[in-house]
């Protein structure tokens, strides 16, 4: 059987063990997707990437799997992937930018001063939720004090529902009741992301959590792809102005504490980035 390198990377990270894990095979040709759906089910990780020749245009390729399905995109395994194409030869080392191809699309990916890496996410969309999600929606929020946005439904790759709560002590100590997170994304959403304002919290702006029951990951850690979203939605609802960032909190509940830069450009796309720290290096026979 074929021997590929393997990495394990903690993405949105400023040290090993923080941040969102990641594992990576980087050699990944002629592995089919049921090869790949498999060996990301058996890592159990939230995500699982396959680094692969890139189609025309771009530096490299790479597929995004949960264990139970493959998605279009998703933030910190972008981020980890460009960190991976780099550390692996994939990529060229001296690059500040560089493209990435995956079922999104091909994104441009900025490389900044010690390999911190910044993702332009697909620009998200507001749509509907599904009819009789309203009750469902009640029901996942149910005790919890909200803010001033309105929950919707979100797609970027992935579809998110976006819920502020009223302030950083909300999101804190949020009790999820999964069985009705569950429901409600189950059908229509990856998972479900509730943020607030920070209370003056050093380091960061906002705080951050994400729940994907449905998916398999009782709480995501660090969570790229909502961060984009509610980056976008804040920028619909006039509270982000075109060129303003921030940085989220989000994963200190579940032992993570990771850190996100988000950011709207002048064109009104949003990026995320941060830190990445390889684990484990290694080889891979599957």
């Amino acid at each position: 059987m074929t021997q590929r390198r393997f990495l394990q990377l903690d993405v949105f990270a400023d040290r090993p063990g923080a941040g969102n894990p990641l594992a990576v095979v980087v050699d990944a040709d002629g592995l089919d997707t049921a090869a790949m759906q498999a060996f990301a089910n058996w890592t159990n990780l939230s995500e699982t990437i396959f680094l692969l020749p890139p189609g025309e245009g771009a530096d490299y390729r790479v597929r995004i799997f949960t264990p139970r399905q493959e998605l279009p995109f998703a933030g910190h395994p972008s981020v980890g992937a460009a960190w991976a194409a780099i550390e692996a030869g994939v990529a060229t080392a001296d690059r500040r930018s560089l493209v990435q191809d995956c079922a999104a699309g091909q994104l441009p990916v900025d490389v900044g001063e010690g390999r911190a890496i910044r993702v332009r996410a697909p620009r998200a969309r507001r749509i509907a939720g599904p009819e009789g999600a309203g009750p469902l929606l009640d029901a996942a929020l149910a005790g919890l004090r909200r803010g001033p946005l309105a929950p919707a439904l979100w797609d970027n790759g992935p579809h998110w529902w976006v819920v502020e709560l009223a302030d950083e002590a909300a999101v804190r100590t949020m009790r999820p009741d999964l069985a009705a997170i569950t429901a409600l994304t189950a059908d229509s959403a990856v998972g479900l992301a509730v943020f607030a304002e920070a209370d003056g919290g050093v380091g960061y702006d906002r705080v951050v959590r994400a729940f994907c029951p449905a998916d398999g990951i009782p709480e995501d850690p660090v969570t790229g792809s909502a961060n984009a979203t509610i980056a976008a939605a804040l920028a619909d609802a006039g509270r982000l102005s075109r060129g303003g960032r921030y940085v989220a909190s989000q994963g200190r509940e579940v032992g993570r504490d990771g850190r996100v830069d988000v950011r709207v450009d002048s064109d009104g796309e949003a990026w995320i980035g941060g830190r990445v720290q390889a684990v484990v290096r290694g080889t891979v026979t599957w």
